[in-house]
């Protein structure tokens, strides 16, 4: 047995019939929903009930993490969006024209956290333009928060789906 025949052996190659595909699945959007624009969610709930050290906590959290992902947007923001478009545009023609299955569950995983981050970008953009604070940033943060969900049910239907029809396909009962 070569070392191609190991590794392939270890990382099942028909990802969606493999377990760690799903819990990756999971993790991801969970992750994605908790931390919104990189604050845990958990954080700003408390600074909305209790006020205090844990709002100047939030505010300061949510300025640092608005400044770092709108200072990464105009810096690289072009490469990264052409580098992105190039490696979603290859996984989409290997999953679905070449019938990759690899690369279907990558395009799966990618393409909706690529509109999150995109929709992070743009929250982050109002909130300096708004200079919000208080009640009007909670509203910006959990209308950003369902939304980043609502994504993710999508999302997790969306690749639920073609899981399962993949899986018919090619396994006993398919081709």
């Amino acid at each position: 047995m070569d070392l191609t025949d190991a590794l392939f052996e270890l990382i099942d190659m028909r990802s969606f019939s493999n377990l760690w595909f799903w819990i990756a699945l999971a993790v991801m959007w969970s992750s994605a929903s908790h931390y919104v624009l990189g604050v845990p969610y958990d954080l700003v709930l408390r600074a909305r009930r209790s006020g205090g050290e844990a709002v100047n906590d939030m505010e300061d959290l949510v300025r640092i993490n608005v400044n770092r992902l709108l200072y990464i947007g105009r810096m690289s923001g072009l490469w990264l969006a052409g580098i992105t478009c190039f490696m979603l545009t290859c996984l989409g023609l290997l999953g679905f024209i070449y019938w990759v299955e690899f690369a279907q569950a990558l395009f799966l995983l990618l393409a909706p956290m690529t509109v999150v981050g995109l929709l992070s970008l743009n929250t982050a953009r109002l909130i300096q333009i708004e200079s919000a604070s208080g009640d009007a940033l909670y509203k910006r943060l959990f209308r950003h928060r369902i939304t980043v969900q609502l994504i993710g049910m999508v999302s997790i239907f969306v690749t639920a789906m073609w899981g399962m029809y993949t899986n018919l396909a090619l396994g006993p009962l398919g081709i």
